[in-house]
């Protein structure tokens, strides 16, 4: 009696149904065999009309062979940016695609991304899980069809100098960029986003920088293939770089709003305070609340939860300066220290992140994926300053959230600024910068 899986493996119109492949999005099945088919007709075309000469055919096995050797060398490396990527994963194929562009002909160039990703799949990636062989396949077919807008763009510039493989280089980038663009986009286009689907300028600068590496490489081939070697140090030390940055970024961000953890906040804050105190400056400081935050994950999941805190998060972060420090503390606490700011100008940024907050339409999916959009949500926010309403972080935050308290006893969606207390009959607005007391709790009004 054979098994379902026996059955399956009998049965080769049973596995190929159940290719994950089919769960895509239509659009993205379309274009994805649409570019396949366009790479394998452009592949088989130039395999019949361009010759191969056995120097070429040197240069491929050059490449192909410094590809696999530094696959070896960075594969932990990969593996470890591969998990943590968000958004394109820039690999170093096109250090490799781009040389090939420029000195063999295009069947070549396919043969080696064909070569690269193969070995990339099953040592970099731990193989691919049955079915899924579509995503090797999909990354593949853009590398192949870059290169080959780097070998139209050579051949539009003609010559040989470096003014080709500049052009090369830009075609490389303009067609990898449109079709992972494209790609992203279509996989997911209710929730894609432009820095999702063409990356950061991080991301794009890097894919720059391999290429220009790459282009070194293809006049250190002509001249010195020898030294050819040479490039995979820097490759290494260019992605390990890569990794740690990533790695640091995950340390100090909360993954779900993108803003700054607590610990990294208070950090900040810290330095800000000693920053306050030397030259005597103030800043202010807010602790925002959503209200009725556990009715809307009760309601509608808490999926859709995570979407409102990532629309708040960015409406706090657009509504303050790019050196403001803007964090979550937890849960559905925001926290923001406007650095050189009194505490007037403090509530009125506050304000018009509660105006902004309030007229927020956010487009979500319940757990049982229909579709929805919250609105109207609103938010409680305590404004606080430093030195006026403490003389550390911990007591001007103490203030905030006490502010907080008095918004919600009187009725929720409010900015309160938290009354600032006097020590020794010192006004507290005159009081010197580092000199204060711990604020006292406002009274809540309505309890």
């Amino acid at each position: 009696m054979l098994t379902s899986g026996e059955r399956s493996r009998c049965n080769p119109n049973e596995t190929i149904r159940s290719w994950t492949l089919w769960t895509r999005p239509r659009p993205w099945i379309a274009v994805t065999l649409t570019s396949l088919t366009a790479a394998v007709a452009l592949t088989v075309l130039s395999t019949v009309l361009v010759p191969v000469t056995l120097t070429e055919l040197g240069i491929f096995g050059l490449l192909a062979g410094l590809a696999v050797a530094q696959t070896e060398v960075t594969r932990q490396i990969e593996r470890q940016r591969r998990m943590l990527s968000h958004g394109p994963h820039i690999t170093v194929t096109s250090v490799w695609l781009l040389p090939a562009a420029l000195l063999t002909p295009p069947q070549l160039v396919a043969a080696l991304g064909v070569v690269i990703y193969l070995y990339l799949a099953f040592r970099s990636w731990n193989g691919t899980r049955p079915g899924e062989g579509h995503r090797v396949a999909a990354n593949a077919t853009t590398m192949i069809l870059s290169g080959f807008g780097a070998t139209l763009a050579a051949e539009l510039a003609g010559g040989q100098d470096v003014s080709t493989i500049v052009a090369a280089a830009f075609g490389y980038f303009v067609v990898n960029t449109a079709l992972t663009g494209l790609g992203l986009y279509l996989a997911a286009p209710k929730t894609a986003t432009p820095a999702h689907c063409l990356g950061g300028i991080d991301d794009n600068v890097l894919e720059a920088a391999i290429l220009c590496v790459g282009g070194l490489l293809a006049m250190v081939i002509t001249q010195q293939p020898l030294l050819s070697g040479l490039v995979i140090l820097p490759l290494y030390v260019l992605q390990r770089s890569v990794l740690i940055k990533r790695l640091e970024e995950l340390a100090t961000t909360d993954q779900k709003t993108q803003l700054l953890n607590a610990t990294t906040w208070q950090d900040g804050a810290q330095r800000e305070i000693s920053r306050a105190e030397r030259e005597q400056g103030s800043f202010g400081a807010l602790m925002i609340d959503l209200d009725h935050f556990k009715h809307i994950n009760d309601t509608y999941g808490h999926l859709a939860g995570d979407d409102v805190l990532k629309a708040v998060a960015a409406v706090v972060k657009r509504e303050t300066r790019a050196h403001d420090l803007v964090g979550r503390f937890g849960g559905e606490e925001f926290v923001a220290l406007l650095p050189a700011t009194s505490k007037e100008d403090a509530i009125v940024t506050a304000e018009r992140i509660r105006q902004r907050i309030s007229e927020l339409v956010i487009p979500t999916r319940t757990n049982e994926g229909e579709a929805v959009a919250i609105e109207r949500r609103t938010a409680s926010i305590g404004v606080a300053a430093f030195p006026l309403d403490g003389g550390d972080i911990e007591e001007v935050m103490a203030a905030a959230d006490a502010a907080v308290y008095v918004a919600k006893s009187k009725g929720r969606n409010r900015v309160v600024g938290s009354p600032a207390k006097a020590t020794g009959g010192v006004p507290a607005a005159s009081r010197p910068a580092g000199i204060g007391a711990a604020p006292t709790r406002p009274e809540l009004v309505g309890v």
